[in-house]
């Protein structure tokens, strides 16, 4: 039995490189390629599993890119729970050009879930939660999947006493009706969401607060990027700074957040500890090639640092030991 079981309705191949300069119709040699496991839950896994915590990951799986898939997840200590269906599993491609700095991202349309390898989906989310305290559904949905089925989903676990963190956009976002415990969106997804810009925290808070009086969920926590973090409840909201950090590769980075989070949960830690863990880990992942997590001794490092930054105010505490 894991603690945390994540999944990714639309998990990818990543392939990452580097090239002098981006430039149209001539070849451009590229250095040689890193592959990663990719998709919003497989990231979250792998940053459970840096963190020591044990984490299974269910995902769709097809083709030979899917079997790559599998392989990889398994060689980041992460067990797998794949569910096999017809179409291949997608691949994405960043480019880092070397010139500039620059990342270009080119992210190619997932597979086509049937109804019944959606359903089989479900199955297997429903053997793979039992006694499990967090399933994170993290990620955008796949062509075919139902625009509703992260409600659907929902549903099936809250008879089970499992509390979902939600981290997904869109017309997935819309489809959610109710019953999540936690949703993680960024200023742009929750603009998106609202209909309108969010000019100033004032109107993020305000939005962020709806999702919980409308009983979407109980706790958002919204990515700020670099400008932190603000976590808000029915009755109250706490921004938290960010860390300054060199960015090598900025994909990833709000998986760790939702890894580190859910970890610190998991663990007994209070809200605000929890989000600390996760800003600590999205930190750390921006150091690391690819979508890799960062390492967990360089977590440890940036949750002391956050710690030392609030103390002077008397809000921070000591880097939390697992109950």
């Amino acid at each position: 039995m894991s603690p945390i079981v994540t999944l990714t309705m639309n998990p990818a191949v990543d392939l990452a490189t580097r090239v002098a300069k981006v430039v149209p119709v001539d070849k451009m040699r590229c250095a040689t390629p890193r592959f990663d496991p990719g998709g919003g839950g497989v990231n979250v896994a792998r940053t459970v599993a840096a963190l020591g915590l044990e984490v299974a990951a269910v995902f769709p799986s097809g083709g030979y890119s899917g079997k790559l898939l599998e392989q990889l997840v398994r060689d980041a200590g992460v067990p797998v729970r794949p569910v096999p269906v017809a179409e291949s599993t997608r691949e994405s491609l960043a480019v880092t050009e070397e010139a500039t700095g620059e990342q270009y991202r080119f992210v190619f349309p997932g597979s086509r879930l049937t109804n019944p390898e959606q359903h089989r989906c479900l199955a297997e989310v429903e053997r793979a939660v039992r006694g499990a305290h967090y399933l994170v559904a993290s990620g955008s949905l796949p062509p075919g999947a139902s625009h509703d089925f992260y409600q659907i989903l929902i549903d099936l676990v809250a008879d089970l006493g499992v509390r979902v963190v939600l981290d997904t956009s869109g017309a997935a976002l819309r489809g959610v009706r109710g019953g999540a415990y936690l949703i993680k969106p960024s200023v742009r997804e929750l603009s998106d969401y609202v209909g309108r810009p969010l000019r100033d925290s004032a109107e993020q808070l305000s939005a962020a607060r709806g999702l919980i009086t409308s009983g979407l969920t109980e706790i958002v926590l919204l990515s700020l990027g670099a400008s932190g973090a603000m976590v808000v409840t029915r009755e109250s909201h706490e921004w938290f700074a960010p860390i300054p950090a060199r960015v090598r590769s900025g994909i990833g980075a709000g998986d760790a957040m939702v890894g580190g989070t859910t970890v610190g949960l998991a663990r007994g830690y209070a809200l605000d500890a929890a989000v600390r863990l996760g800003i600590a880990a999205a930190t750390a992942a921006l150091a690391t090639a690819g979508t890799a997590p960062g390492l967990p001794g360089r977590i440890a490092e940036l949750y002391e640092e956050l710690v030392r930054t609030e103390a002077s105010s008397g809000d921070a505490g000591a880097w939390p030991a697992a109950p």
